[in-house]
């Protein structure tokens, strides 16, 4: 019974180990990847592109939107986003396809939508919370 217990605790200890071996791999040839223009996600959920690499103090500058730096630790950034292989719902840069006018109806389906005045637009969606009580 007692070596029983002695090649248990040996399995689970060997399985231990090998476990934290495949995670340092893993996270070395992640950042075996990492250069200026990749983006990345952190650990804490910021998406960003690299803008530099520190690899003396372990840092990396992310651009997380034009103009705005982050600066994080490298092992927080834990993963590299691939492009989205769906481009159809893509968000054009200057959003001209969500124009009503450009199709000459709103998402109600109607061409008034597109010019009513903004107290139009508050008189009708309150008269629409009315309906549903």
């Amino acid at each position: 019974m007692t070596i029983l217990l002695f090649v248990m605790l040996g399995i689970f200890i060997f399985m231990m180990f090998r476990r934290n071996k495949k995670t340092q791999q893993q996270q070395a040839s992640l950042q075996s990847q990492f250069a200026p223009g990749v983006e990345v996600m952190t650990s804490f959920g910021l998406y960003g592109r690299i803008v530099s690499i520190d690899d003396e103090d372990n840092k990396v500058v992310l651009e997380l939107s034009p103009g705005n730096l982050a600066t994080v630790h490298r092992q927080a950034v834990t993963k590299i986003v691939e492009p989205a292989a769906d481009e159809a719902h893509a968000v054009p840069d200057d959003a001209s396809s969500l124009t009503a006018e450009e199709h000459g109806t709103s998402e109600l389906g109607t061409a008034s939508a597109v010019s009513e005045t903004p107290d139009e637009t508050l008189k009708r969606l309150n008269d629409e919370g009315k309906k549903d009580i």
